[in-house]
């Protein structure tokens, strides 16, 4: 099975209001995560909020430096909250043979919970990165990870290693 890791929205504009410690905590666990996916030969794919993006502001929708990004990852610009709306996200999904998506990144009440269900009624697995998502409300976080397939990154660990 060739799995995705949808990292989503890690962007200045976006987690300012974050506290630095929670933004670094996340982004060692995503960090983690996408060099086992990459080293097994899996997809990593940043997806950046272009909506209310000028010129004058372009710098702030940039993927923050905390977020380490290869040559290889894959990049899918959006406008809406599900990264699957009216992008080719799903199209990159299907020609990657791409069967499981793992999800990270901000917001757990907006983006990464719309693009989670996005990706269920198309048809892939889903499940949320465990330490991995963030939100400006902690309550939010511990309900989006009741409610949802989760996945720790040791399962990760031995999902690359066994799937292809």
């Amino acid at each position: 099975m060739r799995v995705g890791f949808l990292i989503i929205d890690m962007q200045a504009v976006y987690l300012e209001d974050l506290d630095k410690k929670v933004i670094e905590h996340a982004c060692a666990y995503i960090n983690h995560v996408s060099g086992l996916i990459r080293d097994k030969g899996h997809v990593v794919i940043h997806i950046q909020d272009v909506e209310g993006m000028l010129e004058s502001n372009r710098e702030s929708f940039g993927i923050i430096p905390e977020v380490r990004i290869d040559e290889s990852d894959l990049k899918v610009s959006k406008e809406s909250s599900n990264a699957f709306w009216q992008t080719e996200l799903e199209q990159i999904l299907l020609e990657q043979n791409v069967e499981l998506v793992i999800i990270a990144g901000f917001a757990a009440e907006h983006c990464v919970l719309f693009t989670y269900n996005g990706a269920i009624e198309r048809g892939f697995k889903a499940v949320l990165l465990q330490n991995g998502i963030l939100s400006t409300h902690a309550d939010i976080i511990a309900s989006t990870y009741r409610d949802r397939n989760l996945i720790s990154h040791t399962a990760i660990n031995y999902l690359a290693e066994h799937s292809h």
